[in-house]
């Protein structure tokens, strides 16, 4: 019988990200008013921005009810993202970056939880055009989606040569 790999250290990774992710938040939230931003570099600032859509304030400017469906769905994918790794336990770097979306979600999901949508502080930009900010959580979410497209398109090319 063989021996199923442990989820221990890709929960700990997730759970040290959301850390992150928490401490970053409270403490931008602690030192900055909303919407007031700090240069870093000259294409860098922190600042801090309320955020109650999606990504890129999809659905931000509705009547609230975005904040439950966004809670709803967080947990959701959540638990879904836990069964794949539980399912897929074997596959080391697809369970990386399932770890790194989950800690996003969770991240984020507790944010609307707390206080009813998403704190943003990182802010970068050229000249006057700015990226829309975003936070430990984003980049986590984004991190996996590489991690699992790097494993996606590896798993294709070792099946086309076999």
């Amino acid at each position: 019988m063989k021996k199923q790999r442990s989820l221990s250290s890709y929960l700990l990774l997730t759970l040290t990200l959301i850390v992150i992710d928490q401490f970053t938040k409270f403490a931008i939230e602690a030192n900055f008013a909303e919407h007031e931003f700090r240069p870093v570099t000259s294409f860098f600032n922190l600042g801090l921005v309320y955020n109650p859509g999606a990504a890129f304030s999809f659905l931000a400017n509705h009547d609230g009810w975005q904040r439950w469906f966004f809670t709803a769905l967080s947990t959701a994918a959540s638990v879904f993202i836990l069964y794949l790794m539980r399912k897929h336990r074997d596959e080391p770097r697809f369970c990386l970056g399932l770890a790194f979306i989950l800690a996003g979600a969770v991240g984020n999901l507790i944010d609307r939880v707390r206080i009813g949508k998403v704190v943003d502080f990182l802010d970068f930009y050229y000249q006057t055009h700015h990226w829309p900010a975003f936070n430990i959580a984003d980049s986590a979410i984004l991190i996996g989606v590489a991690i699992l497209l790097i494993d996606e398109f590896t798993k294709k090319k070792t099946t086309n040569h076999n």
